[in-house]
């Protein structure tokens, strides 16, 4: 079986620990903007988000392509939030163009990213190292009924988000392990605080696997969930310009608390936002 059709489970990473790894959830459009103006805060503090290993769920493989390779939220938006379809859009391809455009045939070995595939959902890790990013975004975020499965390998996947909005379980083994979740938390009320369970169970999981590991779990705040009260709200492009811009400032108080507890051997889940 080769590394692209992993399935149901954490391939095991040989090296040693990282210092620091990464896992980007799903959110359509919304959630693209809130990991990168989070994202990008930290990286203009001095965080090493594009070096660190990082696994990404539909609108997180997109974060985390943009992050290791140095594209900005405002070099995106425009190309991505034109192409968001209105109505359900059965034709192939369509996220692969915009993929291209932004990242062009670069590959990203750090990087890897959740998909599901048909026809049974099972959850897949696509690695970088094997596929350019552009087919690793195409296949994690390609919503079932919304848009066509995307093709890898001569397999089908659609959007990783299906089965888990994050799946934190999956992350590399690090000493600090950075989730960012744009869909818990304060959004969508009950939905949200649903899925911060299943995401902590999650990382409870990658804790067992990690005993030594520290984790920090960044979602919106009240201010930025408002933005979002439906799931269609996650796809409209001036919502999302408008959480990017809370977003970058949420991390102000992240970064102060990031810099002054990095390292410092937490063993307990630790909320930064």
């Amino acid at each position: 079986m080769s590394r692209s059709a992993t399935e149901g489970f954490h391939e095991p990473v040989p090296n040693a620990p990282a210092p620091l790894a990464c896992a980007y959830g799903g959110g359509g459009l919304f959630g693209i903007a809130y990991l990168l103006g989070v994202g990008e805060a930290l990286v203009d503090g001095g965080v090493a988000l594009g070096a660190a290993p990082a696994i990404g769920t539909s609108a997180g493989s997109w974060a985390a392509g943009a992050l290791a390779l140095g594209v900005r939220w405002h070099d995106a938006i425009d190309l991505i939030g034109d192409d968001i379809p209105r109505v359900p859009d059965p034709r192939s391809g369509r996220l692969k163009r915009v993929a291209t455009e932004i990242f062009g045939d670069r590959r990203v070995p750090s990087m890897r990213a959740v998909v599901c595939s048909l026809p049974r959902l099972q959850r897949v890790v696509l690695h970088g190292a094997d596929h350019p990013v552009a087919d690793l975004v195409a296949a994690s975020s390609a919503v079932p009924g919304m848009l066509a499965p995307h093709r890898v390998d001569g397999r089908r996947y659609v959007d990783g988000g299906v089965r888990s909005m994050a799946s934190a379980d999956l992350a590399d083994p690090a000493t600090n392990l950075l989730v960012m979740a744009p869909i818990a938390g304060p959004m969508f009320g009950p939905a949200g605080r649903l899925a911060e369970r299943v995401l902590r169970r999650e990382m409870r999981e990658w804790r067992l696997r990690n005993p030594d590991g520290n984790l920090w779990l960044i979602r919106p705040n009240r201010s930025i969930a408002e933005l979002a009260g439906r799931p269609d709200q996650l796809f409209e492009p001036e919502r999302a310009k408008r959480a990017y811009d809370l977003a970058y400032a949420q991390a102000a108080g992240i970064l102060e608390r990031w810099n002054g507890t990095y390292g410092d051997g937490a063993t307990d889940a630790t909320d930064v936002a």
